[in-house]
């Protein structure tokens, strides 16, 4: 099946064929660093870090651009707030949003251009579409005539006469038409500004991408990605400002992902439901948070919740305890990985089956359901008689962590996950680690001199506090429920 994705544009999937054999050009919009990403630009970068992921599965050469807004109103605002240069609020929270994306497995672009990197390709641009009567001119604030380019409001469905009746439009004088949008900002005291043909200013927020975007990927690219909420004005504006300065269409592919919400409510500040990811990190495991994301198809809404969030904990446990008892199962049997091991995994049902998934408009949902179906295979297959079932056991295992990895998950290894999983239990519940080690080391005291009450006693009080037991033959093995 050959890989087939919604195009946003056309309303419809499509066969996804590349402008150039073997390579994929996708611009992916990225933050306005003012403050901390939140649940939602969590989704965005788990949605394309995934996309981005599984084209290179596919044997794509990739060239990401994944762009960062640092200057802007809220930027300024921020810093006077603040007191403090405009610079250190956007290397405050570019630094941050590292961190934060680095805990979610988010793989680094290609390319991550900043808009004050790229003033000069934007009055480039901005040049061309005046000298071709789509911009103009007033005292030093230069706009984009929105009128003159009859495909407006194609990707979005919008239409100008109904824009301009029923939608609440930003009122100035200083525009021909109250859609027209802003392409260049006459710079206000104190304002950060550049030079530039009408003056110094600054850019507005549409053309940074449309003017990176051509830089790295071209004037025509496969893909451009974003939030649904991006679709109208920032992506429609984008197609007016490239399709006018160039009179090609700039991109064939537009994905967008769906809305989060908040148990059930869509996420906003206004509603006190906002959170950001660090936030989340304070409760929650960052890959158990990536799961929780690509649980749904990219294009739904998804529930952010406390049980929802809790379900893709357990999930993503039993995936680890299932990877941690194949790998012991293995090294009991000292099974030699095969050279031909590769290509076991690529011929086996279970990838075909994973990819298959993915290639219907990335369905991670479906996708994850077959991961799930090659554990429970696993656990069969380390349970049934020796039948040669340890070669069928270490293809299922390399093929399952093979298509975590696309998703983006299974990098720890199980030891480190229990572990990290344990702190954040342990930082909530504020477990007496030292009595739990004491109950334990009393418990084996007394199995071995036959006190089978106290022995029992003392178990009794550890699964009290949420103590769960296993003996192994190296020694008894505690985790929380």
């Amino acid at each position: 099946m050959k890989l087939r994705l919604y195009n946003s544009l056309t309303r419809k999937k499509e066969d996804f064929i590349p402008l150039q054999e073997n390579r994929v050009g996708m611009y992916v919009c990225g933050v306005t660093v003012y403050d901390y990403c939140h649940v939602g630009h969590a989704r965005a970068g788990a949605v394309f870090d995934t996309i981005y992921r599984y084209l290179k599965h596919l044997g794509y050469e990739v060239n990401y651009a994944r762009n960062f807004t640092d200057i802007d109103d809220k930027i300024i605002n921020r810093a006077k707030e603040q007191g403090i240069p405009w610079q250190e609020v956007t290397e405050k929270y570019i630094q941050a949003f590292y961190e934060d994306m680095g805990k979610l497995n988010i793989d680094l672009p290609t390319v991550e251009p900043k808009a004050t990197g790229h003033i000069p390709e934007m009055i480039a641009m901005i040049q061309a579409l005046i000298e071709q009567g789509k911009a103009y001119d007033k005292d030093g604030d230069v706009f984009y005539s929105v009128l003159s380019f009859p495909g407006y409001g194609k990707l979005s469905g919008k239409n100008t006469d109904d824009l301009l009746t029923g939608a609440r439009v930003e009122v100035n004088e200083a525009k021909r038409n109250p859609l027209d949008f802003a392409l260049w900002k006459k710079s206000k005291q104190g304002e950060p500004a550049w030079d530039s043909p009408w003056g110094p200013g600054r850019p507005g927020w549409h053309i940074e991408c449309s003017a990176m975007g051509k830089k790295y990927l071209g004037e025509t690219f496969d893909i451009h990605g974003g939030g649904k909420d991006l679709i109208f004005p920032h992506h429609e504006n984008e197609i007016a400002q490239s399709c006018g300065a160039s009179g090609k269409p700039p991109v064939k592919y537009w994905i967008h992902n769906g809305f989060v919400n908040i148990d059930k409510e869509k996420m906003s500040k206004s509603l006190g439901n906002f959170f950001t990811i660090r936030e989340i990190y304070k409760r929650h495991h960052p890959e158990v948070l990536r799961l929780f994301l690509i649980s749904s198809h990219y294009r739904n809404p998804i529930d952010f919740s406390e049980k929802n969030i809790e379900d893709a904990a357990k999930v993503l446990t039993r995936f680890y305890e299932g990877i941690e008892a194949a790998k012991d199962f293995l090294q009991e049997k000292k099974s030699a990985g095969s050279s031909s091991l590769d290509d076991k995994i690529q011929s086996s049902v279970f990838m075909q089956k994973f990819e298959e998934a993915m290639n219907d408009d990335f369905n991670t949902a479906v996708a994850l359901a077959h991961l799930n179906e090659e554990l429970r295979k696993m656990n069969t297959l380390m349970q049934a008689p020796n039948t040669g079932q340890d070669a069928d056991l270490e293809i299922s295992l390399a093929g399952l962590i093979k298509a975590g990895h696309v998703l983006g998950l299974f990098f720890r290894s199980p030891k480190e996950f229990q572990s990290e999983m344990f702190q954040l239990k342990n930082q909530e519940l504020d477990l007496d680690t030292e009595k739990i080690e004491s109950l334990i080391a009393e418990r084996n005291s007394a199995r071995t001199a036959k006190d089978w009450s106290r022995a029992d006693q003392c178990r009794d009080d550890l699964t009290a506090m949420g103590v769960v037991l296993e003996d192994t033959p190296n020694g008894t093995e505690w985790k929380i429920k």
